[in-house]
């Protein structure tokens, strides 16, 4: 589910991308339905891939970094665009994206081993 979620992500902001109004904002809705499934799965997956005794601290932790980034995110941005270009708009969230990805095999890879 994550994996499929990141994909749609990519696939919304490549339609951000595009040329025409409404196409770039149903790109911001596929991004959106693309990220709703990531965070809950995340926090399922905790106790498998760290331990049921690591497992509250974990999710306190990820809790906590979600809602610092739905915090500091948007005005990071906003600074970004005043004084640059709103239009890195899709550059912001395709860093983010691939970093969300490179996060996620990463881990894969690691636990992968372990079991």
């Amino acid at each position: 589910m994550i994996r499929v979620g990141i994909a749609l992500m990519f696939a919304g902001i490549a339609m951000v991308l595009a040329p025409i109004n409404a196409v770039a904002l149903a790109g911001l809705v596929v991004v959106g339905l693309g990220a709703a499934p990531v965070y809950p799965c995340i926090i399922y997956a905790t106790p498998s891939n760290f331990g049921k005794e690591n497992s509250q601290a974990l999710v306190g932790i990820q809790m906590a970094s979600a809602y610092m980034g739905t915090t500091l995110m948007p005005p990071l941005f906003g600074v970004i665009a005043q004084h640059i270009s709103v239009g890195l708009y899709p550059f912001y969230l395709m860093i983010f994206a691939g970093l969300m990805l490179a996060m996620t095999e990463l881990l894969n890879r690691t636990v992968g081993g372990k079991k």
